[in-house]
């Protein structure tokens, strides 16, 4: 057996059970992944230096074909209405599969850490067959120095084998794709799907899992921070601006998708970040943009022109395009990870029904309403089958990664921003003046300077509104933007037809909340939105 790289002597692949791997490839870096992926056949270079790879038929993470090990310790703490089981025993012959699919095989070995806070990291080891993998995990989490490395110890291992078939029959599983998820012995293991975007987030459901029985709030969200320390957290689905809002020239990214709040303020999960680039342009996220044209990033199912320059407008593969790329390739971008509790709680919603407005204030119990809610919508040709808009609740922005009850995530956000006195706000980056198909995609000019008045305190001392429908505060008029457009029912030509759509969103949220009805107090159910005859 082959093995290269740098790692602790004494922690070798035996952690990882795998007995007689052809080559073992540890912590290997930009230059000589990139050889290797390219020599392997598995990705090609753009004409910018750019690694970019295909994910075959799984463009997407693969939510359905995900389970947990339910046994004594998940038993009583895991939310098993939102989160599938497998039983130990199936897990241990999924695993015993797995490791003898691994014997002969090259593996690359990366080991990383999940947590920029010291106090709340998770060292992972993570061991792929693919090179390309390895470098998109090593963009994604945090990179020890080369001393730490040579001390490392994993308390978790990721195995990513995507040319693994699972059996269902034998694997307890679904489908020959399975993510399976050990929380208690904290072994994961990828197989069927090319997809790289179920590493980080099994590095995620991991940490939200082990993270709140210490008091530590972790977040589906991005986070950056102004001058001042003040920092701004923004949750939000895929789609509705978390990456491409938290990238502000004028602040320091914190990071894009995965944060804790704990005792000393708010860090990172991650090292790098993982943007969507459908219909990306140099013009509106320049930041973002500028990333695809580095050594060391991964382009995901981009298209590639006659001259191998990505075409961002290319959605023939999927419409989930991405780029990953470590933090340091975005200029402003904090270099510890971490930054003071924040002052302002954004929620992010792209509401394709064309009724709430661009951004609202919300009370401590309206925030935990719609914290618990995470809605958003879908639009036609997203996906398969899906002609018109349709409303998507994931509960805490992020259920697919939540093993806890949401009303445990919901409790300790509600805490701590009533110790911390957070202000808290909802953006619709959706749709104005009608539904998808008849209006148009809030500006995100008027959508920025919304948020650059939230987050500079301006905006707390506009004249508001009370919405009708939502009972959250709207303000009337704010400086740099069109009025009309803070009014949604204004921006519609048949106020009727505003109304009816707004008592059928009202509905969704209500029928969608009756599962937490028993989970939250008063103060919460007296938040929710009202169906009104007419809008006042």
């Amino acid at each position: 057996m082959t093995i290269k790289g740098v790692f602790n002597p004494k922690v070798t692949i035996a952690t990882a059970g795998v007995a007689a791997p052809a080559a073992v490839f540890y912590n290997l870096g930009e230059a000589e992944l990139v050889e290797s992926a390219i020599a392997r056949g598995e990705a090609m270079l753009s004409a910018h230096g750019a690694l970019v790879a295909r994910t075959g038929q799984h463009t997407g993470r693969s939510a359905q074909d995900k389970f947990v090990v339910r046994d004594a310790q998940t038993e009583p703490q895991v939310w098993w209405d939102g989160n599938k089981a497998i039983s130990v025993e199936a897990f241990d012959r999924l695993h015993a599969d797995f490791l003898a699919h691994a014997d002969g095989r090259d593996l690359f070995v990366q080991d990383l850490v999940g947590g920029a806070d010291p106090a709340n990291a998770l060292p992972v080891r993570v061991v792929t067959e693919l090179a390309w993998h390895s470098l998109f995990i090593r963009n994604l989490l945090i990179r020890p120095d080369r001393a730490e490395l040579a001390a490392f110890v994993p308390q978790m291992t990721i195995i990513d084998l995507p040319s693994f078939r699972a059996d269902p029959a034998r694997h307890g599983c679904r489908t020959e794709t399975v993510i399976a998820v050990d929380l208690t012995r904290r072994i994961v293991l990828i197989g069927g799907t090319t997809y790289a975007g179920e590493m980080k987030k099994s590095v995620f459901t991991a940490l939200n899992y082990l993270l709140p029985q210490k008091g530590v709030m972790p977040m589906h969200c991005s986070a950056n921070a102004g001058a001042a320390g003040d920092t701004a957290v923004f949750f939000g689905l895929s789609g509705t601006g978390k990456t491409t809002l938290s990238a502000d020239a004028r602040r320091t990214l914190i990071g894009d998708d995965e944060h804790g709040w704990g005792q000393d303020g708010v860090f990172n999960f991650e090292g790098g970040c993982y943007a969507k680039t459908i219909r990306l342009s140099a013009e509106a996220e320049p930041e973002i943009f500028a990333t695809t044209r580095r050594f060391g990033t991964v382009l995901e199912n981009v298209v590639l022109d006659e001259s191998r320059v990505p075409d961002f407008d290319d959605g023939s593969l999927t419409e989930n395009t991405r780029c990953a790329y470590p933090l340091h390739f975005i200029p402003n971008a904090s270099a510890t990870g971490r930054a003071p509790h924040p002052k302002n709680i954004v929620m992010l919603t792209a509401d394709a029904f064309g009724v709430l407005p661009p951004i609202a204030k919300l009370t401590p119990a309206q925030a935990m309403y719609h914290f618990l809610s995470g809605y958003t919508a879908k639009v036609a040709g997203t996906e398969k089958g899906v002609t018109e808009p349709q409303a998507t609740f994931s509960t805490c922005f992020g259920a697919p990664f939540m093993p806890r009850h949401p009303a445990e995530y919901g409790d300790l956000l509600r805490d701590l921003i009533a110790r911390h006195g957070v202000d808290c706000w909802l953006v619709n980056t959706g749709w104005t003046g009608g539904a998808y198909g008849t209006g148009r995609r809030m500006p995100i000019k008027a959508t920025r300077a919304l948020l650059a008045a939230a987050l500079d305190g301006s905006l707390k001392t506009a004249e508001f509104r009370t919405d009708p429908h939502f009972g959250f505060a709207v303000p009337l008029a704010v400086d740099g933007v069109d009025a009309s457009i803070l009014d949604p029912r204004a921006t519609w030509a048949d106020g009727a037809a505003y109304d009816a759509q707004a008592r059928k969103l009202v509905d969704m949220f209500i029928a969608n909340f009756a599962k937490f009805e028993d989970h939250v107090d008063a103060g919460v159910m007296g938040a929710a939105p009202r169906t009104l005859i007419a809008a006042e």
